[in-house]
């Protein structure tokens, strides 16, 4: 087992298909919980868990307001609600005025994250169009958490990921191969 108590992530345009890959890939007894927040349209409700789960090898869900978070499981913030990470291992939900034009928003998620995990927690920035996510990351750098950017060489849209590493300097920065590699690792 790893020193990590969870692995947060954040994405936007062009992530659905890095996650995709990411949880088809990442070995089915990988025991963290894995907190995902994507900027997703917030009128359509449905789709993505459902999409995520035909190919992943852990559950996929979209917590409902104060979800205990376990041990191996997914956990995907809902169409049009800010997910955050307590301090008591739940999640809660808010559907308070947009963050960086976006609800969910990635800053929020990978902040709170830094401030209930700390030193324990591991966040990852992926492709993305704005730069959202990059302060959230850089919470996680300064709690002691580790810190992943997915190379804007390689991101559909670089913005997020450039974003991140105009703030802040990365553990590693990795394709998405590497990412999951890195968590199969683990």
């Amino acid at each position: 087992m790893s020193d990590y108590k969870a692995v947060v992530i954040g994405g936007s345009a062009g992530s659905f298909a890095v996650v995709l890959k990411m949880l088809s890939q990442l070995r089915a007894d990988f025991e963290l919980p894995i907190i995902i927040c994507m900027h997703r349209l917030k009128h359509i409700r449905s789709g993505l868990v459902e999409s995520l789960n035909v190919k992943s090898q852990k559950e996929v869900i979209e917590p409902f307001d104060k979800q205990r978070i376990e041990q191996g499981k997914v956990y995907l913030a809902p169409s049009n609600y800010h997910m955050f990470i307590e301090f008591d291992g739940t999640i809660s939900l808010s559907v308070e005025d947009m963050n960086n034009q976006s609800r969910p928003s990635i800053d929020y998620t990978l902040s709170s994250a830094a401030v209930a995990y700390r030193e324990k927690c591991l966040g990852i920035i992926l492709t993305g169009a704005n730069k959202d996510g990059a302060k959230g990351l850089k919470d996680i750098a300064d709690k002691k958490g580790f810190t992943i950017v997915q190379d804007p060489k390689t991101a559909d849209v670089p913005t997020m990921p450039k974003a991140a590493l105009e703030i802040m300097k990365p553990d590693l920065i990795l394709t998405p191969d590497q990412i999951t590699d890195y968590l199969n690792k683990l």
